[in-house]
């Protein structure tokens, strides 16, 4: 794989600030944390995705999709290969038909569930709070105070790793428990069709300003973090087995588990990524020690070993 080469054929289709070299990915993920990606590229138009996967095909660099970074960890040898990152500020085009919103997956939940009270259209107030992007979102079928994307998402838009587009809907989307038919696939989607209902403002805006307050009160914002570590197993709760088992404030140098709600991990300030994963098989291992529940990662892990 020829970087130098796959760069030039990418600029003839990108714009320069459109395509980084050796970035950071602590600048692009919500714990702040990983080594370099040797390229991003962050398209505007369902095009040049398009054309940036026949060029990175066609020289064989490894690529990957991420949105807003808000459930992902970077290992700290960073990523090699390419990073196509649906952002917020260039791929987040919404618009609203009936009960109906259409919108790019770049685009922030927060903006989303906004967009849908200023039409006042109910079923996305569970989202307002969560972090990330709606394609991630969709992707992992993400959800928080008894709602999910399943329960609105009517169909998608996506493209598969040779650039051909497709649409599905319904049970094609495969949504489950923290999963999708695009979940650790090449998939890419493009965009999604909300269906929701027509509502009252003020209700929807007092069960946002509710959910919002819970949120805060609970949960370590003032951290950064990837959200909820774990999933929760069946018939229980991560955050209740893992303070069960004495873990609340365990830490692995900048890396601790959340003395505020035990089923976050938190960067305290210079955690590494393998200050987080020394925690995550520390706390699994107590937890399955003391309780016989074997927790798994919802935090998506990624990068070079």
């Amino acid at each position: 794989m020829n970087l130098d080469n796959v760069f030039e054929a990418l600029s003839k289709i990108f714009p320069q600030d459109q395509l980084l070299r050796n970035e950071s990915m602590k600048r692009h993920t919500s714990f702040h944390i990983g080594g370099p990606v040797d390229l991003m590229i962050l398209p505007e138009k369902t095009e040049q995705i398009q054309g940036a996967l026949a060029i990175l095909r066609e020289n064989d660099v490894p690529f990957m999709i991420m949105g807003n970074g808000t459930n992902l960890l970077v290992r700290d040898k960073g990523i090699r290969g390419a990073v196509i990152k649906l952002a917020a500020d260039r791929f987040s085009h919404a618009e609203v038909k009936g009960e109906t919103i259409r919108a790019q997956s770049g685009i922030l939940l927060s903006a989303l569930s906004g967009l849908a009270l200023r039409f006042s259209l109910r079923g996305l107030e569970f989202a307002s709070g969560i972090p990330g992007s709606l394609g991630g979102a969709v992707a992992m079928n993400a959800g928080a105070y008894g709602g999910e994307m399943k329960d609105v998402v009517e169909k998608i838009s996506i493209l598969d790793e040779d650039g051909n587009q497709t649409v599905l809907q319904g049970e094609e989307m495969a949504l489950g428990y923290r999963t999708s038919i695009v979940q650790n696939s090449r998939k890419i989607i493009l965009e999604s069709f909300l269906s929701l209902k027509k509502g009252d403002y003020e209700e929807s805006r007092k069960m946002i300003q509710d959910l919002t307050k819970r949120r805060q009160e609970k949960q370590p914002l003032s951290y950064p973090s990837a959200g909820s570590t774990f999933q929760r197993p069946v018939g229980y709760y991560a955050g209740k087995l893992i303070q069960d088992a004495g873990l609340r404030g365990l830490r692995a140098g900048d890396a601790q588990v959340s003395e505020k709600h035990s089923g976050f991990i938190i960067n305290l300030g210079n955690a590494t990524a393998c200050d987080v994963l020394e925690l995550i098989d520390k706390v699994k291992k107590r937890v399955r020690e003391q309780s016989g529940v074997e927790l798994q990662p919802e935090v998506r892990i990624v990068g070079q070993e």
